[in-house]
């Protein structure tokens, strides 16, 4: 058969238009990150989705999530052959065709080629593959000039990271250099794996990133098992689109690729860009309580949300220095060990609840009058009063404590 892709095409644009012609119907080219590269003109013959995609440059993340719960880009990452992709109404999305644009193992884009005047024939569909030859050659040159760009985002990230650029106006000139936008609020967010990130899931994340529309990812690298990203929030309450936008990507994750067990933090939410390095240090802390206290701070992100958990490092270290012993607690712990009862651990849980008699019972798996009788028993060893909040608060925080003088 002969190959009317063969000659040189100058832009995607004019290899669209002539597949276009060639198959009769409309093209459109994508990375594999789902950013439109080029389309082909098209009549009244067409579909929501692809004029949504035109428009916002890039496929609404509506129709990606479709697409992988039907399983066809699942397909498309593991095949070189053209997928028939069935209409999707709720969506908007029309009959299609597609195929995936491969480089040795790595898919460096996609070809879509909808049929909704006609149906393409096998003879059609071998001129596809050929088509996905041609498109091969001007995605790896669009591909080098990527890599670049990425290695010189990553390098700029790291200064920021480690306040090697710490005055403003070096920070917004780096933003302009890279041609990104100066974020008006933004914050630095961590996601720790339980090994090295390789670089096949580097590759996953990165997909994550540049598909998601619910924040604006600026910029991102990777730490051995961590991933850091320069996170810019869309609405009106960034804590919220942040802890959104970290409960989705770990969905993603598990569902699409079996990813589990990731760790999130999100540091301090800032509006000043010399606070970036602040920021990443404050993720860090979190993921540093977290590791300490799994069960107290389960459900948690943000610096802003740990409490007392932000301040223990310095009282631990003032209760160290002054050799403080906490009476009440004491009392508890001498009692415990000479009667082997555990009014320690029911006080501590009884706290963690916010002093619900309810919910601590259910989470010792006891009556509730059960509790009641030991947190009585506990007052008058104690000799401590838990409707105190002063003396509750400062006995809580010696349990807290207690638990670093073990690490």
């Amino acid at each position: 058969m002969k190959d009317p892709f063969k000659y040189s095409f100058e832009r995607l644009e004019d290899i669209a238009e002539r597949i276009s012609e060639v198959l009769e119907c409309p093209i459109t080219i994508e990375d594999v990150n789902h950013r439109l590269l080029a389309y082909s003109t098209h009549n009244d013959c067409t579909d929501p989705a692809r004029i949504s995609t035109i428009i916002g440059r890039r496929v609404p993340e509506k129709v990606i999530n479709n697409l992988w719960k039907d399983g066809i880009i699942q397909k498309l990452l593991q095949t070189d052959q053209p997928i028939r992709v069935k209409q999707i109404d709720e969506v908007g999305l029309g009959n299609r065709v597609a195929i995936s644009i491969w480089r040795n193992n790595e898919v460096l884009g996609f070809i879509w080629a909808l049929e909704i005047q006609k149906r393409l024939s096998d003879e059609e569909l071998e001129l596809l593959k050929m088509a996905a030859q041609a498109v091969k050659n001007k995605l790896l040159n669009l591909q080098a000039r990527k890599t670049k760009m990425e290695e010189r985002n990553q390098e700029f990230f790291w200064k920021l990271l480690t306040k090697h650029i710490s005055s403003h106006e070096e920070i917004q000139e780096g933003f302009q250099k890279l041609h990104l936008p100066i974020p008006s609020v933004y914050s630095v967010i961590i996601l720790k794996f339980q090994s090295e990130i390789t670089d096949s899931i580097e590759r996953q994340l990165q997909y994550l990133l540049k598909t998601t529309q619910k924040v604006h990812p600026l910029l991102s690298t990777i730490d051995y098992d961590q991933m850091i990203m320069f996170i810019s929030p869309k609405g009106v309450q960034p804590l919220q689109d942040l802890k959104m936008f970290l409960q989705w990507i770990v969905t993603q994750l598990k569902e699409r690729f079996m990813i589990q067990k990731v760790k999130t933090s999100i540091g301090g939410i800032y509006t000043d860009l010399t606070n970036v390095e602040k920021s990443y240090r404050e993720a860090l802390s979190v993921l540093a309580i977290k590791e300490r206290f799994p069960m107290e701070t389960e459900g948690l992100d943000s610096y802003s949300e740990l409490g007392i958990y932000q301040y223990l490092d310095i009282f631990y270290e003032k209760r160290k220095k002054d050799g403080f012993v906490n009476y009440s607690l004491n009392k508890l712990k001498e009692y415990d060990r000479a009667h082997h009862t555990n009014l320690v651990e029911t006080l501590e849980v009884f706290l963690d609840h916010d002093s619900n008699v309810n919910a601590a019972a259910k989470k010792l798996n006891v009556h509730v009058n059960t509790l009641s009788y030991r947190l009585k028993r506990m007052t008058e060893i104690a000799e401590i009063d838990l409707n105190n909040p002063n003396q509750k608060m400062t006995i809580y925080l010696d349990l807290k404590i207690d638990k670093m003088k073990d690490l």
